[in-house]
């Protein structure tokens, strides 16, 4: 697929809307641009704490605990942690 784009004010560029939605691009998506001599190669940043809180979720709501739960059990490692590392 090639699409042609026009960089407006300010350098703003529109992406196709079917480039948009094959690729489920939304509005504060972030991307980094490569510049290979002159070819512009644009690719999606994910940002990983969102994906690593969606997974932490996932796994909490498989493993069935709530919140209060998980809280208390990472308190107690984190204790045993410092015990173990720190004494005392």
């Amino acid at each position: 697929m090639t699409a042609t784009v026009q960089v407006r004010q300010r350098g703003t560029l529109t992406l196709p809307a079917e480039i948009r939605q094959k690729y489920g691009i939304e509005a504060g998506d972030t991307f980094r641009v490569i510049d290979l001599d002159g070819i512009f190669i644009l690719t999606p940043m994910a940002p990983m704490v969102p994906e690593l809180a969606r997974e932490i979720e996932k796994l909490r709501l498989e493993a069935g605990l709530d919140s209060t739960e998980l809280l208390q059990a990472l308190r107690e490692e984190r204790a045993k942690y410092t015990q173990e590392a720190y004494g005392g």
